[in-house]
């Protein structure tokens, strides 16, 4: 049954690309900002999903768009059952996704140590 262990990744690609358009196209809150959807996670069960999303600015700007999509998120699940031809919509919870963040910081790290080490063909250079 390969198609069964699929279903848990397709409903939540499903509900990735519904979700970005009812955000972008339902919800008139300021605190949300601009915010992108990274991943949603599903459930086993299909009966909760992490939906997980990135934003520009400082972490109390996020911390508000965070509350406030999961405030939205009734209205969101209401929106989704007309769109989804699913048996139940999962339960929604928005989540900041702080790879991007870890990411940046790592690829800073690593420029800030080349930066500091000696040119390793300049050594070589001067032996000669």
């Amino acid at each position: 049954m390969p198609s069964e262990s699929n279903r848990p990744r397709r409903v939540a690609e499903l509900l990735k690309r519904e979700l970005a358009q009812l955000i972008r196209t339902e919800l008139d809150d300021p605190r949300i900002g601009d915010v992108t959807l990274t991943a949603v996670a599903m459930a086993p069960d299909l009966k909760s999903a992490k939906v997980y999303f990135t934003r520009m600015g400082p972490p109390g700007e996020i911390a508000e768009a965070a509350a406030a999509l999961n405030r939205a998120s009734g209205y969101l699940r209401h929106c989704l059952r007309g769109r989804v031809d699913l048996r139940g919509i999962p339960a929604l919870r928005f989540i900041y996704d702080q790879s991007v963040d870890r990411g940046a910081r790592v690829s800073a790290l690593i420029d800030r140590a080349l930066a500091a080490e000696p040119d390793s063909d300049t050594k070589r250079d001067t032996k000669k």
